[in-house]
This record gives C-alpha cells, sequence and structure tokens, in this order.
C-alpha cells in the first residue's frame, strides 16, 4: 500500500493534523522549481487569477511590511485584496489573509484536500503546498487585489509561477546563500526573476546589482527605482514623494519601515492613480504587522523584531538608536534577547548591533536548525572589539531558554531601558507565546 496515501488525513482530520501530513510527504523542506507546483495549479485552474490583479513582492527584507501597507491602503480604497505571506508567527492562519483576516481552519482543510485530489503522484513541497492553498482561497474569494510575498529569492519560488500586474523589489542584500548564490549580483539576479515583460517592477533598493537591471533590459521591464524615478524624503512629522511628474507632500509617516511605504505610493501611483492621498494616509497610518519592530509594553520599552541578517539588523541598529534619544534618563539601555538559526551569518548581525547594545542575553533556540546560546556567545566574541560599547566590554549572559532569559532581565530592567527581543521567526514567536 503507498505510505503516503495511509499518511493522508481523514475527513475528520483538523489543521493540524493537515499540516503534519505536509510536512511528511516531501523528502525536502525546499525544492527549487517551478515545474511540480505549476502542473498541480493548472489542474486546479488556478494559473489565471483574472479578473483579480496579482502584485508579486520580493526582497531580502521588508516584504511583509511592503505587503501590509500595500493591503491596508487598497482596503481603504474600497478594494477586496488577499494577501499570502510567510512564514507566520504563531498560527498557520496568517499565512492568508482575506481582507485583513485570518482564514478559518476549515478553509484551509478544504483547499488542502483539493490540492490533494488534484496532485496526484507530484510530490510537493511544504511551502508549494501553502502557496496552492492561498491561491485557491484567492480565486473562490473573487477579489479585486492579491498580493504575493515571495518566500525564496524570486525567479524559482513557487508564488513566481503567477504571472503578475507589477511587481515590488523591496532589497537585495545576502541572506539563503546556500540557494541564492553569494554575491549580490547573483541574489539580484534571483529577485528580478519576478520581474514581467512590459510590466512595471518598482525598486527599493538604492544600490541595484547591475544583474537586475540587465534582466530587466532583457525582458523589457520597466524599472521605478528609487533615487531614480522615484524619490522620498523624511520632513519632521511627515514625508513627501516625488517623481518627475508629480509630487505628493505632508505624507503620514508610517510606523513600518518608510523606505516601504515609498515603494507602496510609487506602486500606488503606476497602477491605481484613482486612490486618494487621504486613503493613502490612512492606508499607512493603519498599517501594522507583528514582529516588525512590535512594542509589546511601553515603560520599559519592549520591541519585537524578526531581523536575522545583517541588512535587517542595520535597520534595527538605527531604529534603536532613535528610540534610546527619546529617553529623558541618559542612563538607559539597550538589552538584547536574541536567538538566531545556526545557518545564518550571526557575525554579520552582531557586528551591526554591537555598539548599540548594552547588554547581550543569548538563547537556545530549541529547533533543529537552532544555535546554542555557546555558539551565539563564540560569534559574538569574533567581532571586532573596536566596535564594542564605549567600555569596550560585552555584556553577555547565555541561557537554555527564553524564559530563563527573559526572568533574569525582568530582575534587573529598569523603566527607562529599551529591549528588543530578535535574531528569528522562532525568537519572536516564542517571547509573543509568553505573553
Amino acid at each position: 500500500m503507498d505510505t503516503i496515501k495511509t499518511l493522508m488525513p481523514g475527513h475528520q482530520a483538523n489543521l493540524d493534523q493537515w499540516l503534519d501530513y505536509l510536512l511528511a510527504i516531501h523528502p525536502s523542506e525546499i525544492d527549487m522549481g517551478l515545474a511540480r507546483v505549476s502542473e498541480v495549479a493548472g489542474r486546479l485552474g488556478l494559473m489565471d487569477l483574472a479578473p483579480a490583479q496579482v502584485i508579486t513582492v520580493a526582497g531580502t527584507n521588508g516584504k511583509g511590511t511592503t505587503c501590509a501597507m500595500l493591503e491596508s491602503v487598497l482596503i481603504q480604497s474600497g478594494k477586496t485584496v488577499g494577501v499570502y505571506s510567510s512564514p507566520h508567527l504563531l498560527r498557520y492562519n496568517e499565512r492568508v489573509r482575506i481582507n485583513q483576516k485570518d482564514c478559518l481552519d476549515e478553509q484551509f482543510i478544504e483547499a488542502f484536500m483539493a490540492i490533494e485530489q488534484a496532485r496526484t503522484d507530484i510530490s510537493l513541497t511544504f511551502f508549494e503546498y501553502a502557496t496552492l492553498a492561498g491561491l485557491y482561497l484567492f480565486k473562490q474569494a473573487k477579489l479585486d487585489v492579491i498580493i504575493l510575498e515571495v518566500g525564496l529569492g524570486g525567479r524559482l519560488d513557487a508564488t513566481n509561477m503567477i504571472d503578475s500586474t507589477a511587481t515590488i523589489i523591496t532589497s537585495i542584500d545576502l541572506d539563503h546563500q546556500e540557494y541564492l548564490g553569494n554575491t549580490r549580483e547573483l541574489v539580484g539576479r534571483e529577485k528580478a526573476g519576478v520581474c514581467r515583460s512590459h510590466c512595471i517592477s518598482i525598486v527599493g533598493e538604492p544600490n541595484l546589482p547591475h544583474s537586475v537591471t540587465e534582466y530587466a533590459q532583457k525582458i523589457a521591464c520597466q524599472l521605478l527605482r528609487v533615487g531614480h524615478e522615484f524619490e522620498y524624503q523624511l520632513n519632521g512629522d511627515s514625508w513627501l514623494f516625488s517623481t518627475q511628474a508629480q509630487q505628493l507632500t505632508s505624507l503620514t509617516v508610517p510606523s513600518l519601515p518608510l523606505a516601504n511605504a515609498a515603494c507602496v505610493v510609487a506602486l500606488i501611483n503606476q497602477i491605481w492613480p484613482q486612490i486618494s492621498i487621504s486613503d493613502i494616509n490612512r492606508g499607512l497610518a493603519l498599517a501594522t504587522l507583528p514582529g516588525r519592530l512590535e512594542c509589546v509594553s511601553q515603560a520599559p520599552l519592549v520591541l519585537l523584531d524578526v531581523a536575522h541578517n545583517p541588512h535587517a539588523a542595520k535597520y534595527l541598529a538605527v531604529q534603536l538608536r532613535q528610540k534610546l534619544a527619546q529617553k529623558a534618563n541618559v542612563s538607559a539601555k539597550v538589552i538584547a534577547l536574541c536567538g538566531m538559526l545556526k545557518d545564518k551569518d550571526i557575525a554579520g548581525v552582531f557586528a551591526e548591533l554591537i555598539a548599540v547594545v548594552d547588554q547581550w542575553n543569548l538563547v537556545t533556540l530549541s529547533t533543529e536548525r537552532g544555535a546554542t546560546s555557546t555558539q551565539l556567545q563564540h560569534h559574538l566574541l569574533t567581532v571586532e572589539p573596536a566596535q564594542a560599547t564605549s567600555e569596550n566590554k560585552l555584556n553577555i549572559n547565555t541561557f537554555d531558554d527564553i524564559d530563563d532569559a527573559w526572568q533574569s532581565i525582568s530582575t534587573t530592567i529598569q523603566p527607562d531601558d529599551v529591549v528588543i527581543v530578535f535574531g528569528s521567526f522562532y525568537t519572536v514567536a516564542a517571547f509573543k507565546s509568553k505573553l
């Protein structure tokens, strides 16, 4: 008897049982390529999502916040919107939102059953299954706009089987080098794979690799680049967005990254120019995303951020300095609670943050890919000492789990201190589950 068939959940199975099944039926977590997933999508009638407009968002960092801001503005303008994103923090349901509401367990189960029937003997990864489920639910909902967040890279990501109306490339830097390459040029080529002929692509990366422009020219994709075709500037409590043809002033500063907000405005300016400034402002102001500089306490200030590569850590360091500068107490400290996966550029992340963090609390992540607190400490100690705090002494504590780390922090923390919990989706999820 077919082992997979015996594993397949029955009609009474719950979502968790289905997810366990999906994790078990494919030999590898990541299997780059579009042939298998496209074949199943075709059988389900999911390759054409018209009349919905599809926006695909790629980039090393900033994809999730860009999707959230675009979603929020479009909802404000009266459109129906679906968002597919990954990974989730606490619940699988977070991966598929329709009109800003997570899809229900029974909706996913219905989608999984349809995919299982359609795929027959074709093997699918967990992410490919998830992507098909999102597309299935979006097609059922008959939406105006579908926003697809790329999972890994772009060119060979499952989301890229869908031809999009337009794309956004938020940023380009090194991450997942084993799949995307170890240079920005190679990574850029993978990201550029989401571009389509005779369509526009909004680019938020200021230092654009030549591989992106070369590929765009080859396929006749029009790039609209930050610092070239559009610009943005922070002016105190507001910001302005400008192109050669127009200037939008007194825009609301979002709580999410301004660079990504500029990409959203650039896209709306091109695809939906009829959307009002008031809808743009309100949409940007209301947009939030868990785990992205998420504030869970004010005094002391406790922030959660999934930053896990040097590019994201550099942005995080700037934000922490700004938060610290707002404190009246000059003795306020930045206290880090960090857990990371061992296959990330741990030393590179620490190098970006070492000058702003006063106390390090390093935790072991209880997942197969998790780095131990001892391994994290080793990486921290290898960072150039001249980049350390003013006394050039690193205050490091190591813990076996987040509970112990937070208990230790709680005993010494002061109301004006800033705590940053970061390093991985796993770290933030574990901390949030304790709240």
